[in-house]
């Protein structure tokens, strides 16, 4: 094994996942990627992004909230209509063509948190009084609350821990900064690809940051995107 990285919300923003892997040298046969979820809606290249993910030997995906209503289209064709308002539209426009099994496959096999030397990787946040394994999709792809509670303790500087992990790795809810930050034990990870932002990748052990360009600057060509 070689290097371990972690990513944020990549929102189908192919051209920044590219970026990202390219900027952090990232191998695809030896190093390990832990991505936090949300691969699917916003930017126009959903397929893409997994179509690139599958090639990376060592990955482990987390279900995003994103993830998991395009999951459901795909196995039932049902369209959430909030999916539809919230980036849903450019992920169905991406797979005009079919839904390969294997992208189907991809979100279905994703899991809700991944536990690797006591840090947890899950895509919204936990609950920090019930065991892990005692969470559901509620909480793990939804929640909001775990973050504003870091984001309430990095601005007054607090340390310690909220919970019994050595790190907590969250995506979901986008953070006003270009690059990652910790909160006592918790790294926010979301630099807003979805949005004005850009995508971020670390690395785990040395806590070296990557980003792309503004997702906005990567995207010209796209106007009136649904957000």
């Amino acid at each position: 094994m070689g290097k371990r990285f972690v990513m944020g919300d990549i929102h189908g923003a192919f051209r920044a996942l590219k970026q990202c892997l390219q900027r952090s040298g990232f191998d695809y046969e030896k190093d390990q990627l832990i991505c936090l979820g949300d691969v699917c809606d916003g930017w126009p290249e959903t397929r893409e992004c997994i179509d690139e993910l599958l090639k990376i030997r060592h990955l482990t995906f987390i279900l995003g909230n994103h993830d998991a209503w395009s999951l459901e289209w795909m196995e039932t064709s049902n369209v959430d209509a909030t999916w539809m308002k919230h980036g849903g539209k450019t992920t169905i426009k991406s797979y005009m063509d079919g839904v390969p099994k294997s992208h189907q496959n991809f979100l279905s096999r994703a899991l809700l948190y991944f536990l690797m030397d006591n840090k947890l990787f899950v895509h919204a946040g936990v609950d920090a009084d019930v065991e892990i394994e005692n969470q559901g999709a509620d909480i793990l792809l939804w929640d909001r609350a775990f973050q504003r509670m870091a984001m309430e303790h990095f601005k007054i500087g607090s340390t310690g821990h909220l919970t019994s992990f050595d790190e907590v790795y969250i995506g979901h809810t986008p953070i006003p900064f270009t690059h990652p930050i910790k909160a006592m034990e918790v790294w926010m990870m979301d630099t807003g690809a979805a949005w004005s932002g850009m995508l971020s990748m670390m690395d785990i052990d040395t806590k070296e940051v990557f980003t792309s360009d503004q997702v906005e600057s990567l995207y010209p060509e796209v106007e009136g995107r649904q957000k």
